[in-house]
């Protein structure tokens, strides 16, 4: 699931899936690319819920996002940022994403203004792929596991503390 950007990342994000080997063993769960990992808060009425979230800061790590990966624990998720508002046509797609997701876009503000459910690609080619437009201007975007923020009660609206990114946690290998 990576932002789509235009042809050009896309036929990059396509070269750069046909160059790696494939990584289908159940065992391997861990990233090519290494992501920093912060503890964020998500203020959703009436509660305060905890995620560890890996951050997707560099183009190479959206590009990559949680592509591959068999499991993803209850309260983890990866959370894109961006050094600029992006445009609501601005869309993620799950290009060799293998688990079902939820994707929460969020302003510069950290107010949740759309959230997605997206299931995994079935296809081998990128193209065939279905994208999941954010519907909204964006400076963030937060992947859970599919069901998360309704079992949650997550809504539009809530926020994100996109401060807690500051504090990063140790990565466990």
């Amino acid at each position: 699931m990576r932002r789509l950007a235009g042809a050009g990342l896309f036929c990059a994000a396509a070269l750069f899936a046909c160059d790696k080997q494939d990584q289908s063993t159940a065992d391997d769960s861990r990233p090519p690319l290494s992501f920093d990992a912060a503890q964020i808060r998500l203020l959703a009425r009436p509660d305060t819920l905890r995620l560890v979230v890996e951050l997707a800061v560099k183009p190479e790590q959206h590009t990559l996002g949680l592509m591959e990966r068999r499991q993803l624990p209850d309260s983890a998720g990866m959370l894109f940022l961006y050094d600029t508002t992006q445009p609501d046509s601005s869309a993620f797609w799950m290009y060799r994403t293998r688990i079902p997701l939820d994707i929460a876009f969020i302003d510069s503000a950290g107010t949740i203004r759309t959230i997605r459910h997206m299931e995994p690609c079935q296809t081998m080619l990128a193209q065939g792929c279905a994208t999941y437009p954010a519907g909204a201007p964006f400076r963030a975007a937060l992947e859970v596991n599919a069901g998360y923020f309704a079992q949650h009660r997550v809504q539009i609206g809530d926020r994100v503390l996109l401060a807690d990114t500051a504090q990063r946690v140790p990565r466990t290998s």
